[in-house]
Order: structure tokens, then sequence, then C-alpha cells
């Protein structure tokens, strides 16, 4: 059974404890649990009175059960996940077991991801407010519609930012609402911030590709190279 009101204080590390993490059983030591002081596992098993129980007198943790057994497995003999590292990364941080966070940061997947990609992204003034522009705009144009379409404008630098002045003139003139980005100042290109554009539309659930829009039928003075339609597939 669950540990109850054992003194969990007293040296007795080798107590059998049992999990209900989600609805799902696990059986270990309070050793294992205890392992990283400061972490919220160690300060839950250390104060029993804080726990919650479930019907059976089992330790319930209302989280993740698919996640939990990986952060048991570090626990246990210090193993590291192969797979799900994100939502790993996202347990480890939520138990506060700092040593994995750590690790799981050194891994390619976070690290790509929280150290080079966001710090990217938060260059990039107001991408998340142009993100949901987008998303907003193609919704409001999908009634009765299998497809919308929402004009990008994405410009790196100071220069093509006055070359595309004109054009986004024209555009509005032309009534064309344009959702524009840049410039930044990080050495990833228009290409680059495309990419994470669409990635970040599609982790969102939706289906969407971009291609670069022919802007020659509505500017005929000058190509300017950085103007993109994102289009959106309904059904």
């Amino acid at each position: 059974g669950a540990i109850g009101s054992l003194c969990l204080l007293c040296p007795q590390i080798s107590t059998i404890v049992e999990l209900n993490v989600g609805g799902e059983f696990y059986t270990t030591t309070l050793g294992t649990l205890i392992k990283f002081p400061g972490s919220k596992l160690a300060e839950m098993f250390s104060s029993p009175a804080k726990a919650c129980m479930d019907a059976k007198g089992r330790f319930f943790i209302d989280r993740p059960s698919t996640y939990f057994r990986p952060i048991l497995d570090y626990l246990r003999s210090g193993q590291l996940p192969s797979q799900h590292i994100p939502e790993v990364y996202r347990e480890a941080q939520f138990y506060e077991i700092k040593p994995l966070v750590k690790l799981l940061e050194d891994t390619p997947q976070i690290f790509g991801e929280q150290v080079a990609r966001k710090q990217f992204l938060l260059r990039v003034p107001g991408y998340s407010e142009n993100l949901e522009l987008i998303v907003r705009m193609a919704r409001a144009e999908a009634v009765a519609a299998r497809k919308s379409s929402v004009l990008v404008c994405a410009v790196h630098t100071e220069e093509e930012d006055a070359q595309c002045a004109e054009a986004l003139r024209a555009l509005e003139a032309d009534k064309k609402s344009v959702v524009k980005f840049g410039p930044w100042k990080a050495a990833p290109d228009t290409d680059d911030l495309l990419h994470c554009v669409e990635v970040d539309i599609k982790a969102q659930g939706y289906t969407v590709f971009y291609e670069r829009y022919p802007l020659e039928k509505v500017f005929r003075a000058r190509l300017c190279p950085a103007f993109y339609t994102f289009i959106f597939t309904w059904w």
C-alpha cells in the first residue's frame, strides 16, 4: 500500500510507494522519489500531509502519465529519454528536477528550439502578434470557402524595408491587407523566418503553405521579392 502516515524523515528510503499519475499506476521506492532535494517530488514525499491520495490510498499526481515513466527511469538509473523529448522536458520542468532539465536542454531538439530558434524569434519585432493576425485574417476569409490566403511581407534589412515601401503603398491602395515582418537584427534570413511562421501555424493544427506573391499584378515599376501568400486549406 501507500506509505500513509509513515515518518518520511526517517531513513526508510527503501519503503515501497504506490503512485497514481493521471490514472496510470507506478510502484517505486521512497528513495527514488526524493533523490533530488528541492524537486517537487522530494517536497511532496517529505511532507505527506501535502499529498493527494486516490480511493485506494495511492499518491495521486494530476499530470500526463505517458511522460512520467521517462522521469521515473531517470530518477532510478539516470537514463535519459530518447523519445518525446519536448514533452519530457516540460514534465521535468514541472517536477523541478534540475539535473534532468539541464541534460535535456543540451539535446539537439531542445537546444535548437529554446536557444537557437526562440532567441531568433525574440529579435523579430511583433512576431507572435503577427502570427495571431495571420490566423485571424485567414479564419475571417474562410466562410463557405475551401481555401483562404493571407498576404505577408518579410523584410530582413532596413534596405529591403525601404525598397518595399512603395509596393506596400500600392497594395494598400488596392485594398489588400498585408502582415509585415521585420526588419530584424539577427543572422537568419527571410526563408528562415517564413519557415518559422509556417511551422508555428501548423503547430496550432492548421494546414498551411506559402508561395511567392506575384507582385507584378499590382506593382509594375520594380519587383520587390519580399511578398508571400500564406494559403490555408480548410477541407
